[in-house]
């Protein structure tokens, strides 16, 4: 709901910090690499309640991963780049949820089986709708840039990196934020396949 306007307010920066990776031989690919392990990296640190460790290497990873499509652009963007940033950003969201049920399996382990269940949701019908649209050439005008087509929702990028903020800050609502934000992508999915229902009939 808010990627667009979180993209439009950050962009400044990142160019600049992309223009920065160029010039000390960053590729868009070791980019997406490097914020995928840190954000693993941040579930181990939040499996073993270093919180808000955990919060701030999400944070710095989902920093690298703004970062490498604005390097690939800077450069060649290819279809094996977009596929790898987006299967491991998918990799990396379930990791965070998981390691909340580890750090207190007996508390936890219930509500993040719901909100992953609920990723599945959001994902497959954001993937499916992507699939559909390349099948039909189509593209999203609002989000040109991208290596697909981006279908939108009430729970993108920005709030789940808000959610899992408010997670580690706060690990003792996990059940509440997590069940919260399960609700949010439900109704996330049921719009997916409405448009998506809609658009390709």
């Amino acid at each position: 709901m808010f990627d667009r306007s979180v993209s439009h307010l950050i962009a400044p920066l990142i160019q600049r910090l992309a223009r920065q990776a160029r010039r000390l031989g960053l590729s868009a690919n070791q980019l997406t690499l490097l914020g995928f392990l840190l954000g693993i990296f941040a579930a181990f640190l939040i499996a073993f309640e270093a919180y808000l460790a955990g919060a701030a290497a999400i944070l710095v990873s989902r920093l690298l991963d703004a970062l490498d499509g604005a390097v690939a652009r800077l450069t060649h963007a290819t279809d094996a780049g977009g596929f790898l940033d987006i299967a491991l950003d998918f990799v990396f969201y379930a990791s965070i949820p998981l390691a909340f049920a580890f750090s207190d399996p007996a508390r936890n382990a219930l509500p993040a089986a719901v909100l992953l269940a609920a990723f599945i949701g959001t994902g497959s019908s954001f993937l499916a709708f992507a699939v559909m649209a390349a099948k039909r050439g189509l593209s999203n005008l609002a989000t040109p840039d991208k290596s697909f087509y981006f279908l939108g929702g009430l729970t993108e990028a920005s709030e789940t990196l808000l959610c899992f903020m408010a997670m580690c800050v706060w690990p003792e609502l996990f059940i509440e934020l997590a069940y919260g934000f399960a609700a949010l992508c439900a109704i996330t999915t049921v719009t997916r396949i409405w448009w998506g229902w809609r658009a390709f009939q």
